[in-house]
């Protein structure tokens, strides 16, 4: 943070930064420029966010009721616990992606595990992990609330990790081989080498996935804050279960009030958190001639240049956090490099796989129990889910990728169109999921357009972002080689852009079609007007067998036949065409 702030106000700024006035007295600024009216307006907010979430005692503690408050005041209160939910489980997905990217793109042996294990986890859906998360976790808490919280931190957390995973292998296996050479030629090694070639060469797609995984979040807000399990159910206070019980109740004013509370959150997120970073990863790409003209300066950039108090503030704040996280990032970086690192994540491994072979004891005792004769459906059921996901597939790739490709053409196109874009694929489609259903009805289409419909919201950002982020990775000399050779259209689309965007849109693909089959749990299956509809397909029977029956069995099946269908895809498809790729598709200088 400290550096996002710094590379816009740090330098350039001279006397006005450090606080010189024309008497020569440190520290301090011109009285006429110590306070401005947005330093004001600032501090008006700041009070009247402290008044709204500490000052009532009984709007801190809305847990006292077992039912949730519907008010439109709670709404501050519900966006507050949202949001530091989402918070803890990035953290933690940036920590996971971290090294288990980083171990599956420096280790053969540990890529012949994760890649395969990574592939499973993200396509099995959400709810999948809801039986066991919430055991676990509600018996290691011994049922008191923290226990749920951290089962609704974690299953963000499964919506939130495998694709930023998914960037950092990407980025580390994609990194120039010149640079390599550099870095190994000069004895580069420990936290040096994680701070000056391995961080910033993810930083770009970091950015870029973690506005996406914070979608993914948004996307199963209400799954996560409502937990059902057969006849017991958890209720979270926080945004999405104010929406999913809003709708439930057929309350759609304050549904409307759920959804404008969730939108200014997103709006507010872009403009002091992802705005600033995305300015800033921009100095992160590969560049072999004169680098091209930044973007557009983020807002909050512009309100702290005519907010002198507030900067000053924020800077020193960015300091002080970034003294007191520097040491333990660079020991925690430096750490994977070590050999003992290696011999603990083997360790885990082994532990993990333990956990696997108690767990596949388990299954196979459930599995041999007579089945039920829906079992006879899992395969009819998964070919109908499977041609929805390629359905979905096919449009998603139909308007992302010229979308994409019109956008790496010019930094301002980007700079204006991609914060709308964030905002977009931040909104939870689940909150809309019973609309699109009734307007589907009312037109008299089959429920199949309205699953396709609602599966597609599951999967086109992931295309949508990583081929962004490729695009605007791509080294200025590439733009200047097809301006030069006059290169437009289908031309500049089949011979500059798809070479450079191909291992991004190989990866969008894999996350799409993992967040494919998490959508199509909530996709076949919708709740609408007090009436429930449904289509054949894998996800309803698993939202069937895990919502109404209870069924441990059947959910079984059903997720074993999704990663069963999810591993011949990877195996038969992705895998080869992105070990292509990265090989033939590698930006070199």
């Amino acid at each position: 943070m400290e550096s996002v702030l710094l590379a816009r106000f740090g330098s350039g700024s001279g006397d006005r930064e450090s606080g010189v006035n024309a008497a020569g007295g440190p520290g301090r600024l011109p009285v006429g420029a110590r306070v401005s009216l947005v330093d004001v307006v600032a501090l008006l907010v700041l009070a009247l966010i402290v008044l709204v979430l500490f000052m009532d005692k009984p709007h801190v503690l809305p847990r006292s009721s077992e039912a949730l408050n519907l008010a439109p005041v709670m709404l501050p209160l519900y966006a507050t616990y949202s949001f530091l939910r989402m918070l803890a489980a990035f953290v933690l997905s940036l920590a996971f992606s971290l090294t288990a990217g980083y171990w599956a793109a420096t280790s053969p042996a540990a890529r012949r595990l994760i890649l395969p294990g990574l592939d499973i986890l993200q396509a099995v859906p959400i709810l999948g992990f809801f039986p066991a998360a919430v055991f676990f976790f509600i018996r290691l808490f011994r049922g008191s609330p923290v226990g749920v919280e951290a089962a609704a931190v974690f299953l963000v957390f499964t919506s939130q990790a495998w694709n930023l995973a998914f960037s950092v292998y990407e980025s580390l296996t994609t990194i120039p081989d010149d640079i390599q050479t550099a870095v190994r030629v000069s004895g580069l090694t420990g936290s040096g080498l994680w701070r000056r070639l391995l961080l910033p060469a993810c930083v770009p797609r970091l950015v870029y996935n973690g506005m996406l995984s914070w979608a993914g979040g948004w996307y199963f807000l209400i799954a996560s804050e409502i937990i059902a399990i057969g006849k017991r159910s958890y209720l979270l206070p926080g945004l999405g279960s104010y929406l999913g019980e809003s709708i439930a109740q057929g309350r759609w004013d304050l549904a409307a009030a759920g959804v404008a509370a969730l939108v200014a959150v997103i709006v507010l997120l872009h403009a002091f958190a992802w705005s600033p970073l995305d300015f800033w990863a921009q100095r992160f790409r590969y560049e072999t001639s004169v680098a091209s003209p930044p973007g557009r300066v983020p807002t909050v950039g512009s309100l702290l240049e005519r907010a002198p108090l507030l900067r000053r503030a924020v800077i020193r704040a960015a300091r002080a956090v970034g003294r007191t996280l520097a040491p333990s990032t660079a020991v925690s970086t430096h750490a994977l490099t070590h050999a003992w690192t290696r011999r603990v994540l083997i360790l885990a491994a082994l532990v993990a796989a333990g956990g696997v072979l108690y767990g596949g004891v388990q299954m196979a005792e459930i599995l041999c129990r007579p089945l039920p004769a829906e079992a006879a459906l899992i395969p009819t059921a998964l070919q109908a889910s499977f041609l929805r996901l390629l359905a979905a597939y096919a449009i998603s790739l139909a308007w992302t990728i010229p979308l994409a490709c019109w956008i790496s053409r010019s930094t301002r196109r980007a700079s204006g169109l991609m914060p709308i874009v964030q905002i977009l694929a931040s909104l939870p489609a689940t909150a809309f999921f019973p609309v699109i259903v009734v307007v589907v009805l009312r037109l008299r289409l089959s429920l199949n357009v309205a699953a396709v419909a609602l599966v597609l919201t599951g999967m086109q950002w992931y295309l949508l972002f990583n081929l962004v982020a490729a695009a605007r990775a791509m080294p200025e000399d590439l733009h200047e080689l097809a301006r030069a050779s006059g290169a437009k259209g289908w031309l500049y689309l089949r011979r500059f852009f798809l070479p450079a965007a191909l291992p991004g849109l190989l990866t969008g693909s894999i996350t799409a079609w993992g967040g494919g089959w998490n959508a199509l749990v909530l996709s076949e299956s919708v709740t609408a007007g007090g009436r429930t509809y449904e289509v054949t397909g894998i996800g309803a029977m698993l939202d069937r067998a895990t919502y109404v029956q209870g069924d441990l069995q059947m959910i079984t099946l059903t997720i074993l036949s999704m990663v069963v269908a999810v591993l011949l895809l990877n195996r038969l498809v992705w895998r080869p065409l992105y070990a292509w790729a990265s090989y033939r598709c590698r930006l070199e200088s």
